[in-house]
């Protein structure tokens, strides 16, 4: 439980210091539409930190079973999803666009498994 808060103590400032790079650095560096996509970025990965958190406070209450693959597909949703943006962003290679879903389901999943195993254990 402790590791996963910690993790999520972690990303949660690295969001605070990609956003702040993002609105100072990078603001006249790259178009509006690419800002908006690395905001975009930034607030997912802001989201799923915290979200990690959470998941590591309910891990003092719930099985750790039930709460470590949700905390692992979150951590792998932040890395490919806002991960595969900020590469975007970054280095202009558009394909990456094409791997972000894939993070955004780890999220998705993340989520809906938390919610059964937490039913399921309860």
């Amino acid at each position: 439980m402790k590791s996963i808060i910690m993790t999520g103590a972690l990303l949660a400032g690295l969001a605070v210091m990609l956003g702040a790079f993002g609105a100072h650095a990078l603001k006249a560096k790259v178009s509006p539409e690419n800002l908006t996509i690395f905001d975009t970025a930034v607030k997912y990965h802001m989201y799923h930190a915290l979200g990690l958190i959470l998941i590591g406070l309910l891990g003092f209450h719930f099985p750790v079973k039930s709460i470590q693959i949700p905390a692992y597909l979150m951590m792998g949703g932040i890395l490919i999803f806002s991960g595969s943006l900020y590469v975007l962003v970054l280095s202009g290679i558009r394909w990456l666009g094409a791997i972000t879903p894939i993070g955004g389901i780890a999220f998705i999943i993340s989520w809906l498994l938390l919610a059964f195993n937490l039913y399921r254990s309860g």
